[in-house]
């Protein structure tokens, strides 16, 4: 990794030296435009509006819309002059209860690695915040912008700056039903809890994967070779795929609601639960072919009885 950032952590009177790494990266495939006709890559010009005159990235400024409805262009000269602080520290302003940042305000997270000769004040002070169980909210300027974060500790024993949102840019959730009294009988919750008590689990990140990037893999992959990606599969398996999962969230709040066991043992019983209809209409298909050959058969046999009757009233004629 490479350092995007130098300064120093400061609480107190203590400073502690320390350089800043983007904690996270995309793992999507790259991909360009190109005209889906014959593949020629589609590139973007920085033109005039109403001509065909390109501008430079240099000569490009912003506008701003100001009170009054009045645009105002600001250049980048004059964004310069923003009286934004670029001391390169990251100052701590307080400790808070972990519990007290709701996670919808997380924004970017970064690492930090100690930058000096002993790392000692570094690991002092992730011991301590892991040790009273606190955030550090600190506000520091990362490419001309002031920003506030959340420092916090990460296995093993790692300092995390979490970029925090401003509390105007969090939207307040306006529902109708938030108004509504909604009744909730306490036999449904206690059976809502015990479903939830059924599949909780310690969450482990490695069990999950990005099955859109895999497919797109698998896809790009058969394009290049000419394969195909994903054949056809049984068209009554998808046909079938909604009734299946219906069937099994009720058999998990069965079980749950009568303590009969585990999800993974109600989801054992829900495909038993199937089978006998599908035996059931597997049956019924032969009697009716067996229905039809009788009543063919019993056809056939009475124009013959007709076909003999009429043969012998001719001779006796």
């Amino acid at each position: 990794m490479r350092s995007i950032w130098k300064g120093d952590l400061s609480f107190g009177l203590v400073n502690v030296p320390v350089k800043v790494y983007s904690a996270t990266e995309s793992h999507d495939r790259k991909s360009y435009q190109v005209d889906s006709a014959d593949g020629t890559r589609i590139r973007y010009r920085r033109v005039r509006e109403g001509t065909d005159t390109e501008v430079d990235f240099a000569d490009i400024a912003n506008a701003y819309e100001a009170e009054g409805g009045e645009t105002v262009v600001l250049t980048k000269d004059d964004l310069s002059t923003l009286p934004v602080q670029k001391s390169p520290e990251i100052s701590i302003l307080e400790f808070v209860p972990v519990d007290q940042v709701d996670p919808i305000y997380f924004d970017k997270p970064y690492y930090l690695e100690p930058s000096s000769k002993s790392p000692k004040a570094y690991v002092l002070l992730a011991r301590a915040l892991q040790e009273t169980d606190r955030l550090a909210i600190a506000s520091f300027t990362l490419r001309n912008r002031t920003r506030m974060a959340a420092l916090r500790v990460i296995e093993p024993g790692v300092m995390t700056l979490q970029t925090l949102l401003w509390p105007d840019e969090v939207r307040v959730p306006d529902f109708g039903f938030l108004g509504e009294d909604v009744e909730i009988r306490p036999q449904e919750l206690s059976m809502a809890s015990s479903l939830i008590e059924s599949m909780a689990q310690d969450y482990d990140p490695s069990e999950f994967s990005d099955t859109y990037q895999e497919e797109l893999a698998k896809l790009i992959e058969a394009k290049a070779t000419g394969d195909e990606a994903f054949p056809e599969t049984d068209e009554d398996a998808g046909a079938d795929e909604d009734s299946e999962v219906a069937d099994l969230l009720a058999a998990l709040r069965a079980s749950v609601k009568d303590r009969g066991g585990s999800a993974e043992q109600a989801a054992e019983k829900a495909p038993a639960k199937k089978a006998p209809a599908k035996k059931a209409a597997a049956k019924k298909a032969p009697a009716k072919k067996a229905a039809a050959k009788k009543t063919t058969a019993a056809k056939k046999t009475t124009a013959a009885k007709k076909t003999t009757a009429k043969k012998t009233a001719r001779r006796a004629s």
